[in-house]
């Protein structure tokens, strides 16, 4: 007797992963240890200068020394890399090298910047080869990378823990990134001690990172409803999963803990910056691996056509609209476009991110309400308004969201021009 395998024409495998992790006051001061289990004697430490004002690098250079690594510290990161920021971190990292190894000390900008170092030092190719499509070339990287050891300093992007790197690319002024597996730093080491100088404008704005990826994330189109892949066609996000939904479920819960607690009293308030370091790996370990959607398409234009606007608390050299903002500014819209597709999940996430919350009349309006509340409360712009566009920039900022189908095809409800433009139009105010 034979197993006869059915002919599935929808999918049945969803695909997880993650790093190890080392969590907890103090855990910087670990890394030398860990990075001396992997035969390297010569480290590159990647963060950007106000990171490196600040120390952080410089004591990961000396604990690494105590273990016979030599290393050296790059902090020439862009705050919102871009192409030609992540290109000349490329040709330093080339110049000076080889190295054995790497570690990024700093926020998603030093990580991301860091898994493009790796990529681009480790084997041939230019950073347009490997770029997502239709932007570039979604070349798949041949072979293994070398070890990455990603220390987070602010808790929003998840990036210590996802296989994918993000960029403005300027000529074409939007955002698009580099996912693959293989990209994955091999270790998180995340201190929460490192978080308690950020500003709350910081904080606010990267925790807005860490709750658009736990909501999209667990709102994204189910995994058996896409179309039945070969292996070799098998992509970093599948769409959400029994495994990535436990993960957001648990960072929605410690958002409603402890979001607001960081942004109005983080310099003092260790258990509320441990709670939101903690859901932003969680996040990252959720959307890393199911996907996100709507806002984070959105976001990609929101950041890459931004005209003159300077948020506090970050460098005021040129203007520049915070990820973490600029997923969040569409998002309660995004959320009443997609109910209909998992209104049961809508509702579900509403609850977990505020417990409290009074049930209103229209069910749809319901994670909407909880999210703006939540946006008012810790100072996050009213609306792309908030940040310089207007009604009439909606035409332009469209075809940004619509180059971004890795991430639309991972919504529930697949949007046309025509959604995008409107959610961006009643986008302009929340509020």
């Amino acid at each position: 007797m034979t197993f006869e395998v059915p002919e599935y024409t929808e999918e049945t495998i969803f695909t997880w992963g993650a790093p190890p992790l080392k969590f907890g006051a103090g855990a910087i001061d670990e890394v030398g240890f860990e990075l001396s289990a992997y035969d390297v004697s010569r480290v590159l430490i990647v963060t950007d200068p106000g990171v490196n004002a600040l120390g952080a690098p410089q004591r990961l250079a000396d604990n690494l020394s105590r273990y016979g690594i030599e290393s050296e510290i790059f902090d020439g990161v862009h705050v919102e890399p871009t192409d030609d920021s992540m290109n000349k971190a490329t040709e330093y990292a080339r110049a000076q090298g080889p190295w054995d190894g790497f570690v990024a000390v700093g926020g998603g900008s030093a990580i991301d910047t860091a898994k493009a170092i790796n990529l681009l030092t480790s084997h041939p190719g230019e950073l347009m080869d490997y770029i997502n499509k239709p932007i570039g070339g979604a070349k798949v990287p041949p072979g293994q990378l070398k070890p990455l050891i990603a220390v987070p300093t602010t808790a929003g992007t998840g990036s210590e823990s996802t296989a994918m790197c993000v960029l403005d690319i300027l000529s074409m002024k939007v955002k698009t990134g580099i996912s693959h597996w293989r990209l994955r730093p091999t270790l998180a080491v995340i201190d929460p001690l490192l978080t308690m100088t950020l500003p709350p404008q910081v904080t606010a704005a990267a925790g807005m990172d860490i709750t658009c990826h736990a909501l999209e994330s667990y709102t994204a189109r189910y995994y058996t409803t896409f179309d039945r892949k070969k292996p070799e066609e098998r992509v970093t996000y599948c769409g959400s999963n029994p495994v990535s939904d436990l993960w957001c479920e648990k960072a929605m819960s410690l958002l409603a803990k402890s979001f607001r607690a960081a942004v109005e009293r983080g310099a003092e308030d260790v258990e509320a910056r441990s709670d939101m370091m903690m859901a932003a790996t969680f996040a990252g370990m959720g959307f890393g691996n199911s996907g996100v959607h709507i806002p984070h398409a959105n976001a990609y234009p929101i950041a890459g056509m931004v005209k003159d606007y300077r948020p506090q608390g970050y460098p005021q050299d040129e203007a520049m609209v915070p990820h973490g903002e600029s997923v969040s500014l569409t998002a309660p819209e995004a959320f009443r476009f997609s109910f209909d597709s998992a209104p049961e999940r809508h509702l579900r996430a509403a609850e977990l991110m505020d417990p409290r919350a009074d049930k209103v009349n229209d069910p749809r309006e319901q994670l909407p309400g909880v999210l703006t509340r939540l946006m008012r409360d810790i100072g996050i712009p009213n609306g792309i308004g908030g940040v310089g566009y207007t009604e009439a920039d909606v035409p332009d900022l469209v075809p940004g969201t619509m180059k971004q189908q890795r991430l639309l095809a991972t919504c529930p409800r697949t949007p046309t021009e025509d959604d995008i433009a409107d959610i961006l139009t009643k986008s302009v105010e929340n509020w």
